[in-house]
């Protein structure tokens, strides 16, 4: 190959270059424009359907029902929430009085309530058992409980989880049964007292004072709300029809509205929850953000089946050491009450545009199941199926130039034809 015909191929293939450079270079200028400055959108056919038409306004209708009922009216989904921070505070009031063993007694509330007044979560007593002058000896258990026949039956240092104290390994004859090292005598609960003892407890009033914040919002509400003043609070007891903001109720009322009988629970104890509800809609004034109360028996009703009622009531002891002498005695007290709960649940709703807009472009986006629905219809179901596919899509044969492929051998440019369908 002689020096011209190198210096006219090594010409053609910088120019075969440039070309390339400068068609590319064209490529990307077009595809940037077409990005910014045109617009696409989807081809519509209108087709005239009375059971197309219909089933796509049924769901449209669906979808919109389920937008405005479950989302916006019950769901509120227009609005943000906030939960509350509260505090409560109570007083139990009342007096009671008993005779026992010819011994007659006052009960306030510095002697029924425990822990001590002020708290959510107290004990009212209705019963007792008292264990007078304990003091730490030897001393039989009581009859029934660790029977035995010889001092083999009782092994020396064993406690038993039922049992009151640690077997000496004796055996007392007079009641056959084993020696303990406890505070003695024993206390014996096999009889609770019937009728209980503090059956005045059911006129006892407790006082609830309950205040809440929400944060998110900065508001506070009491619930000693408006119309609930001084004058209101010492003439009221409440009442769910009457009085149903009166922070003030009868101890028998509770015990009621919880589905126990107060003469059912008193004996043995049982537990009550009380529930402070704060449901608040703050698009309205702040004066309609009122509380709810609502009443639950938690455990001892006994009126479940039997496997439920292994262990009834609800009790506890405490203990009121003194010296007699030299010899440390004390007072043990089986108190049965019934302890009472009070839990508070807040939650504020207010407008806020974020979510409203959120759950209406959610709506707008669930409406495109209607034209889901109908096109798998009308392109798979109904007769002229075929016919509307041609209608809704549009086939289009394009020809493009395929790249220039250069042959070795004979320098040569060859094109061939590819479809794209």
């Amino acid at each position: 190959m002689s020096a011209g015909d190198r210096k006219r191929k090594l010409s053609a293939r910088q120019t075969q270059e440039t070309s390339g450079d400068c068609k590319m270079k064209s490529i990307l200028t077009d595809a940037l424009s077409d990005f910014l400055f045109e617009y696409e959108t989807p081809r519509q056919v209108l087709v005239k359907s009375k059971r197309v038409g219909i089933v796509c306004r049924v769901i449209q209708l669906v979808v919109l029902a389920y937008i405005i009922g479950w989302v916006f009216i019950y769901e509120k989904g227009y609005q943000i929430t906030d939960t509350a921070i509260s505090s409560v505070f109570t007083k139990v009031k009342g007096v009671g009085y008993t005779q026992v063993d010819g011994k007659e007694q006052v009960w306030d509330m510095s002697d029924y309530v425990f822990p001590e007044q002020g708290d959510g979560s107290f004990v009212v007593m209705t019963n007792y058992i008292v264990t007078l002058g304990q003091k730490q000896d030897k001393c039989p258990e009581l009859q029934g409980k660790f029977t035995c026949k010889s001092d083999e039956d009782c092994k020396e240092g064993e406690y038993k989880r039922t049992g009151h104290g640690l077997m000496t390994g004796k055996c007392v004859q007079e009641t056959e049964t084993c020696e303990v090292f406890s505070w003695c005598p024993v206390e014996d609960d096999t009889k609770i007292p019937a009728p209980p003892r503090l059956m005045a407890a059911e006129n006892f009033t407790l006082f609830i004072k309950n205040s809440i914040t929400f944060p998110e919002f900065e508001v506070v509400r009491s619930n000693l709300v408006e119309g609930v003043d001084k004058n209101y609070i010492n003439t009221c007891i409440y009442n769910q029809t009457s009085d149903p903001l009166c922070p003030i109720f009868r101890l028998g009322d509770i015990v009621t509205m919880s589905g126990f009988s107060f003469a059912q629970i008193a004996p043995e104890g049982g537990a009550v929850g009380i529930l402070v509800d704060w449901t608040c809609d703050l698009d309205w004034d702040v004066k309609h953000c009122k509380p709810v109360y609502s009443f639950h028996g938690l455990y001892a009703t006994g009126k479940g089946p039997e496997d439920m009622q292994a262990s009834m009531g609800y009790n506890f002891r405490k203990a009121k050491y003194y010296m007699d002498g030299n010899v440390e005695k004390r007072t043990l007290t089986k108190v049965f009450g019934i302890r009472i709960d009070i839990l508070v649940r807040g939650l504020a709703r207010k407008f806020d545009i974020i979510p409203t807009l959120t759950a209406i472009g959610s709506g707008v986006g669930i409406f495109g199941v209607a034209t889901v629905v109908c096109d798998l219809v009308l392109l798979y179901i109904l007769p002229k199926r075929d016919f509307y596919k041609n209608m809704k899509f549009k086939n289009t044969t394009i020809q493009e130039q395929a790249p220039v492929i250069t042959d070795k051998e004979s320098d040569e440019v060859a094109t061939f034809p590819i479809v794209v369908r």
